[in-house]
């Protein structure tokens, strides 16, 4: 069994990781589990403990999708909350362009659904989580630092591939260990 997840790798430019720095530095006294830049990402299907068995069919459902879909540029801008502004759970960066995202998660999760393999119908919500909140000190303190970094932004980048992951759960937070790397295809150029 492995934990897998689909996702496209996002490396935000220094001016967005300045800003969360910052953020972050502003709820330094709260128990935040923050994520690290290295394993930054927008999830674009968790397909959660897998069977070995089932493995080759979700890789060839994401290669399929990767060689049917064109490269693009995204960019993050602003941020959310899961849960509520009085129990919020995740803090995380909105990601553009929705469409183009929201477009291949709902691939993947509509040839999951046509290949028999289970599915879990998870939220369609293209984002990038930032940190995971058990429970806060300060609300208050905490709305105020989120209002105050909400114009957080990243110039755009280009995606050019979807990874499959595999998630290992450790005592110092997640391992995300590359299955396979699936191009997308080349924009082609403006004339």
């Amino acid at each position: 069994m492995k934990r897998l997840f689909a996702a496209l790798k996002i490396d935000p430019d220094i001016t967005f990781l300045d800003s969360f720095q910052k953020m972050r530095g502003s709820l330094f006294h709260e128990p935040i589990r923050w994520s690290e830049q290295k394993n930054f990402h927008v999830t674009l299907k968790f397909f959660g403990e897998t069977a070995t068995h089932e493995i080759s069919r979700i890789e060839q459902i994401v290669n399929n999708i990767a060689e049917n879909s064109l490269s693009f540029d995204i960019f993050l801008m602003g941020l959310g909350i899961f849960g509520s502004t009085y129990s919020p759970k995740v803090i995380w960066a909105r990601v553009e362009p929705y469409a183009k995202i929201s477009a291949l998660m709902e691939s993947i999760q509509r040839d999951l659904n046509s290949t028999g393999l289970s599915s879990d119908n998870q939220n369609i919500v293209p984002h990038l989580t930032l940190g995971r909140i058990k429970v806060l000190k300060d609300k208050v303190l905490f709305k105020r630092v989120i209002e105050q970094f909400n114009n957080i932004r990243s110039t755009s980048e280009t995606v050019t591939e979807i990874i499959l992951y595999n998630s290992i759960l450790t005592g110092a937070g997640p391992e995300y260990q590359i299955i396979e790397r699936y191009a997308l295809k080349k924009t082609p150029p403006e004339s």
